[in-house]
């Protein structure tokens, strides 16, 4: 799966990627097509533009293999800051224009739609680089509606132990929802430039 790719597919992939290797696009396209798409559509709500984005974004990365430094991070989280990057320009692409006494509604409005899909985003790369137990323990219990008990037949350990792996998985995704600082940048992908 995409989220357990090793460093060094990341690094092999830009380099393919830089010799302008199309098979290497086609690669990363059906590892990482999902990703771009359901998160672009998360914060645009707009099949159309996340189709849009989806594009936009794997035609950076063929245009721009370079931009990716595995020094910052795995590719699938640099491909994941582009999709929010470039969904919020759209965001507030298509609500620039907004004039009149509604503009600071709709301004308002914009900002808590960007916030919201920033946190989800957040949400989606936290379950994403969670340990597998913490993350099978949340689906079982998040998912497939199980109480602890279950859960912890189910994973084939004490009730303790799975309570413990539900507490970790929930406190780490609890950060989703802060505010990171205005220079700082999502998990997993180096300083904002």
């Amino acid at each position: 799966m995409a989220r357990d790719a090793p460093p060094r597919w990341d690094r092999r992939m830009q380099q393919r990627l830089a010799r302008g290797e199309a098979a290497a696009l086609g690669e990363l396209y059906d590892r990482f097509a999902a990703l771009v798409h359901s998160q672009a559509h998360r914060m645009l709500d707009d099949e159309d533009a996340a189709d849009q984005v989806t594009r936009e974004v794997f035609g950076y990365v063929w245009e721009n293999p370079d931009a990716y430094d595995p020094k910052h991070g795995s590719m699938r989280s640099w491909v994941a800051r582009l999709t929010h990057r470039r969904s919020v320009q759209r965001l507030r692409s298509e609500h620039g224009a907004d004039h009149g006494t509604d503009a600071d509604a709709r301004a308002a409005d914009l900002e808590h739609r960007v916030l919201k899909a920033t946190a989800a985003a957040r949400a989606d790369y936290i379950v994403a680089s969670m340990p597998a137990s913490l993350r099978a323990a949340l689906e079982l219990a998040y998912v497939q509606r199980r109480d602890y008990r279950q859960a912890a037949a189910d994973l084939g350990v004490t009730g303790d132990e799975a309570r413990r792996r539900l507490r970790l998985g929930l406190q780490l995704l609890s950060t989703a929802n802060t505010r990171p600082s205005a220079d700082s940048a999502p998990p997993g992908y180096g300083p904002t430039p």
